[in-house]
């Protein structure tokens, strides 16, 4: 990769934005969490956002709670640098492990992702639902806690997903690799009968398409995304931090990752070019 020292336009000018006009700060241990700024800018156009991709330590889903926190307090400080008004942690792993500690540590809004096991088990018509997701998210307390809460009516089958963010990190969405590691994590939960399948890592929805064409037309997809983005929206309007100003708002991604085509995974996951500094 080719290292850009960015200073987007809207930063230069923070001393002179309110606080409603500054940045909504985005983070994950990739770039998977492009999937949930995707929602975030489609409902929320007028908000300027930054995105920070932090590959050079992805996947989160096989460290420690506690390495998982410090990278989690190391975005968010470099995101609060940047004077962002709220924070979206766009990542499951990261969430379970370290949003309560960052909410005691910071006093602006921090928004979190969660495997959709409510509106799963709500959509399921047979009572099994499938779950794809990290390591790390299948073993903490907050899944435990959803599965004690929502999928006490239903059969829940797990399937940790090793391998997978690392194909959607090297862009990776279509190769014979990334499609055989799907039919492999897919095969459980068909085998269980399930009709509805969580995608409870934000990387995941990048290869939604492949996995739609592996367990067919009969199961239901479900992720967070657009969940997330309506949740950040209620709390920007309760906090009086919505954007008032009808312009584009301006959308900036940093990272830290070392390979050379990390420009083009972000512009190839994102739809569209972009300016991509270093972190």
């Amino acid at each position: 990769m080719i290292c850009k020292i960015l200073m987007p336009e809207f930063l230069s000018k923070s001393n002179n934005l309110t606080q409603s006009q500054a940045a909504i700060g985005v983070f994950d241990s990739g770039v998977g969490g492009i999937s949930v700024l995707q929602h975030i800018h489609s409902l929320l156009p007028h908000e300027h956002l930054i995105y920070v991709a932090d590959s050079k330590h992805a996947p989160y889903g096989n460290k420690t709670p506690a390495e998982i926190t410090e990278r989690c307090f190391a975005l968010a400080d470099f995101l609060i640098a940047k004077n962002v008004k709220a924070l979206v942690v766009a990542c499951n792993t990261a969430t379970a492990a370290a949003i309560d500690d960052m909410r005691e540590k910071y006093t602006l809004p921090i928004i979190g992702m969660e495997p959709a096991v409510k509106p799963a088990a709500e959509a399921s018509k047979n009572g099994i639902v499938g779950v794809l997701a990290t390591t790390g998210t299948l073993k903490s307390a907050q899944f435990a806690a959803l599965l004690e809460s929502y999928g006490r009516n239903v059969k829940v089958v797990t399937q940790a997903c090793v391998g997978l963010v690392e194909c959607v990190e090297r862009g990776e969405l279509g190769a014979e690799n990334t499609k055989a590691l799907i039919r492999q994590y897919c095969a459980p939960l068909l085998a269980e009968g399930a009709d509805t399948i969580v995608l409870g890592c934000t990387h995941y929805p990048f290869v939604r398409d492949v996995i739609a064409e592996v367990v067919g037309k009969k199961v239901s997809l479900i992720d967070t995304g657009a969940a997330v983005a309506k949740q950040l929206k209620r709390q920007l309007e309760e906090s009086d931090l919505l954007n008032a100003f009808n312009q584009p708002g301006e959308v900036q991604f940093f990272t830290n990752s070392s390979a050379e085509n990390a420009n083009k995974v972000i512009e190839m996951l994102w739809g569209k070019s972009a300016e991509v500094g270093c972190l």
